[in-house]
């Protein structure tokens, strides 16, 4: 129908341009989300109209409601920016169930894959599945452009190469020994296998370096015997895993927190700005909370006290993505010049989520629900 397709078309448009808009200037414009959300609401009603269907339009404002509702919540949480949310609600509004302008299919399965739930859902959860892979080329992006001084530690996993290949080689023997153990079991589950293959590449970890280059090498030496090309495959394949794996687990963690992290005296704070951590109060002592949940549970079980993991003490700033607001600002100020705490503020660099949402629309449109598609292979090989 030309209507579905033109509703498809404006949404694909707004959301590249807001991607577009965020990754520049780091703001999704009123101007852009506003209109299309009423614009969505009087195309679908017109298509209810013509369809001689009041509920179609019906369920498209309850839906629209529903998704701002959602996004409400999680702005108020600080999980998401304002734009985001009306970008998502434009798009529920455009797009409540799920066009039919694409139909394929592909090793036995129909794609779109089709979710019980509405269409914006679909769109929500794809697009938190898309921010991963996004995040990874943003920062790496940082890291090239702005922050070159974290590109030695981010390439730090490729100079470990031989530690790495050493580690391939060690879970190889432990495979190959726990497919031997396996053998004799009187049954064989997949989640047991695994378990032997954790226990013998800890247990072979733990040796000593000269026992374990007896018992590793003896393993291998088996291993090529009984199938070489297999073996080999595997070791480079482990490898080179181990490798990427660890080259995203560093964007992920410390290369990320500093490239997407600066550091600003009170008077650089700006209304919007995020902060990296939020600012509690105990008693008379202020402090920013930096360390993880992790962090907590490892200091209540070192000293017992379990209060640690639920009481931070008296919120004072938040670090919410909706980012700070004038008054909360004058509040540091005043902290700061009375000597309670230090004048440096680490803010967050604004992520943009738009670029995540127009991928997870396309994924959407074309591909389907990951979530579903990811049960149906389960499915398939189960």
């Amino acid at each position: 129908m030309i209507i579905d397709i033109l509703t498809v078309l404006i949404a694909v448009l707004v959301c590249l341009y807001a991607s577009y808009s965020d990754l520049k200037k780091g703001i999704i414009p009123n101007r852009i989300t506003f209109p299309v959300i009423g614009a969505g609401l009087g195309i679908n009603a017109l298509k209810a109209y013509l369809l001689e269907d009041p509920w179609l339009f019906i369920y498209t404002a309850i839906f629209t409601a529903g998704i701002f509702a959602l996004g409400y919540i999680l702005w108020r949480m600080g999980a998401w920016a304002g734009g985001d949310v009306k970008l998502f609600t434009a798009v529920t509004a455009l797009l409540p169930f799920q066009p039919h302008i694409i139909d394929y299919k592909f090793m036995g399965i129909n794609f779109p894959v089709t979710a019980l739930y509405p269409f914006p859902l679909t769109v929500i959860i794809n697009s938190i599945l898309s921010l991963l892979p996004f995040l990874l080329i943003f920062v790496f992006f940082i890291i090239y452009t702005s922050r070159r001084e974290l590109m030695d530690e981010f390439m730090e996993p490729l100079k470990q190469y031989r530690a790495n290949m050493l580690l391939s080689l060690v879970i190889t023997s432990a495979v190959t020994l726990s497919f031997i153990v396996i053998d004799f079991l009187p049954f064989q589950i997949i989640i047991l296998t695994l378990l032997v293959i954790y226990l013998l590449t800890m247990a072979i970890s733990k040796l000593p370096p000269r026992l374990k280059a007896i018992v590793v090498s003896a393993v291998l030496v088996y291993s090529l015997y009984r199938n070489f090309e297999l073996t080999v495959s595997g070791v480079v394949i482990l490898w080179v895993s181990i490798t990427i794996i660890q080259l995203i687990r560093k964007l992920l963690t410390s290369v990320a927190r500093e490239a997407l992290q600066d550091t600003v005296k009170v008077s650089e704070l700006r209304e919007g700005m995020i902060l990296a951590h939020s600012l509690y109060r105990r008693g008379d002592d202020y402090y920013f909370d930096d360390a993880s949940f992790l962090d907590r549970f490892r200091t209540a079980a070192r000293t017992g006290d379990v209060s640690s993991l639920t009481y931070r003490g008296e919120p004072v700033v938040s670090a919410m993505a909706a980012g700070l607001r004038e008054e909360e600002i004058e509040t540091l100020r005043g902290l700061v010049s009375e000597g309670k705490i230090r004048d440096e503020f680490r803010v967050r660099r604004g992520m943009p989520f738009a670029p995540a949402i127009f991928i997870g629309l396309m994924i959407s449109l074309l591909v389907g629900d990951l979530a579903m598609l990811l049960s149906r292979v389960l499915d398939v090989i189960f």
